[in-house]
């Protein structure tokens, strides 16, 4: 076990220095490209987050945008907000929690043009829209085989491995929580998780969608409050603990880890892990909303990368850097429940084991959905889906008892390679959501709510959806 975790390793500190050259530069470019969206268009995401489904061909209401927001913040707010963050912290040092900053930041334009490329190339399903890079790899490339190909990793990384990161840092938070039995502990577990899962993943994205409006916001917003709380009992500390963060982050004040390498790597691996900017996971989710145009989508989950990254993952690192734990004495989930309890107490490590074991049941609810719909770009069979389905309940199960170094590794490796395909992808379509995006901004200065049908842009090939339809009824006098 241990050869292999050194194996995956020594693969991934080599393969991410292209990672990273490419979130980096195409985050950049996006961002030129549309002055700054993520920055300069905030208001319009608070605005469009709100906005009521448009009804489906069928009649029945769609689902909202902030319906599809929340099946991407189920997958999102889960263990890399709380486990991978400690992680990123034990190993690079607090300047890893700078450089998570910076990648967020960049990478709001980065999961902008990919979402808003979902919602162009979406396609028709049973109960609403599916779509994705897969979707966007075939219409809009024309190239099927590079959308098999990323249907293929997705639902390997999401399905599979990301699930069992998720079981097991449920695991390890309980095993904090009760002490000793760790094997019957992490079995229990794995049993509860895998029964869990079986049942909801069978109830569909409608379902998962419910779920995660309810559990998520709940929980995240309850996780938050207790972080303002600990700020707030240390707040003579924060001055100090910022010049710490920006210092570790350019090599100044090294804690721990080999120096300012390690730090930038760290920050930008846990960073993309949590809020999955470029990675092509989210506009999975963004493109089964009924919106009215495809840059709505895209704003909203942009959004959702400020929701993770800028508040819930900061939340994390400043409990852990104010309590000034021994970073060398744990890791993970663990280090965040010790760092709470010495806030506020030791029934803290047991909320938090109550708040890792919703947040991340819900990101392995979210993760089965990403695979789900790219099976269903694969193939129609029932009989393939019933089969990924039972791998998913046994990747549940398994995740939760195997070993934490060797599961977080190959989710480095498996998701990097995802986040590879993606960017090769929509470097060529970025132009297209450029147009859009300028169509969408010409309606919202004549004060209108914007619309976009595909005939607007007859030159598009292998757009699916979008056909002429009526009018927005909130279209006149839309507050601009």
């Amino acid at each position: 076990m241990d050869r292999a975790t050194e194996l995956v390793t020594e693969v991934n500190d080599k393969f991410w220095y292209l990672i990273i050259a490419l979130l980096v530069v195409l985050g950049l470019y996006f961002s030129w490209r549309t002055r700054f969206v993520q920055v300069r268009m905030f208001r319009e995401m608070l605005r469009v987050i709100t906005d009521k489904p448009d009804d489906l061909p069928d009649g029945n209401p769609g689902i909202s945008a902030f319906r599809a927001f929340s099946i991407s913040a189920a997958s999102r707010v889960g263990t890399g907000n709380i486990a991978g963050v400690a992680i990123a912290i034990s190993i690079g040092g607090p300047g890893a929690v700078f450089w998570m900053w910076m990648m967020a930041i960049i990478g709001g334009a980065t999961s902008f043009v990919e979402s808003t490329l979902g919602q162009l190339y979406k396609v028709p399903d049973k109960d609403s829209f599916r779509g994705g890079p897969a979707y966007y790899m075939q219409y809009g490339l024309g190239r099927r085989w590079m959308g098999v190909l990323f249907a293929v990793i997705i639902t390997v990384t999401y399905g599979f491995v990301f699930v069992a990161v998720q079981s097991n840092s449920i695991a390890d938070a309980v095993s904090t929580s009760v002490g000793g039995h760790e094997d019957t502990v992490k079995m229990a577990v794995g049993i509860v998780v895998a029964l869990l899962t079986a049942a909801v993943i069978f109830g569909g994205v409608r379902r998962i969608s419910s779920v995660s409006q309810v559990v998520v916001p709940f929980v995240a917003g309850a996780y938050l409050l207790l972080g303002l709380v600990v700020v707030v009992l240390n707040i003579t500390a924060v001055p100090e603990m910022f010049v710490t963060i920006v210092q570790s982050a350019f090599g100044l004040n090294e804690v721990v880890g080999g120096g300012i390498g390690v730090a930038i790597m760290q920050g930008i691996r846990r960073g993309l892990f949590s809020n999955e900017a470029g990675m092509g996971s989210a506009p999975n989710a963004g493109a089964t909303a009924s919106v009215t145009h495809p840059v709505k989508q895209g704003l909203v989950q942009s959004l959702g990368v400020y929701f993770d990254t800028l508040l819930v993952c900061t939340v994390t690192a400043f409990v852990i850097l104010l309590a000034d734990p021994d970073l060398s004495a744990a890791t993970g989930a663990s280090l965040t429940q010790i760092a709470l309890a010495e806030h506020l107490g030791t029934w803290t490590i047991h909320f938090l084991t109550i708040a890792i074991f919703f947040l991340a049941f819900t990101s392995v609810i979210g993760n089965y959905y990403y695979g789900e719909s790219n099976i269903g770009f694969l193939t129609p069979s029932t009989r393939a889906l019933n089969v990924f389905r039972a791998l998913v309940v046994v990747c549940a199960f398994a995740g939760a008892i195997g070993s934490l170094p060797l599961i977080w590794s190959l989710a480095d490796l498996s998701m990097g390679v995802m986040a590879t395909v993606n960017l090769i992808a929509i470097a060529p379509l970025s132009v297209l959501v450029f147009r859009l995006m300028r169509h969408y901004t010409d309606q919202r200065r004549q004060g209108l709510e914007p619309v976009f049908n595909r005939s607007d842009m007859p030159d598009l090939r292998g757009v699916q959806s979008w056909g002429d339809t009526p009018s927005y009824p909130e279209r006149q006098g839309a507050d601009a």
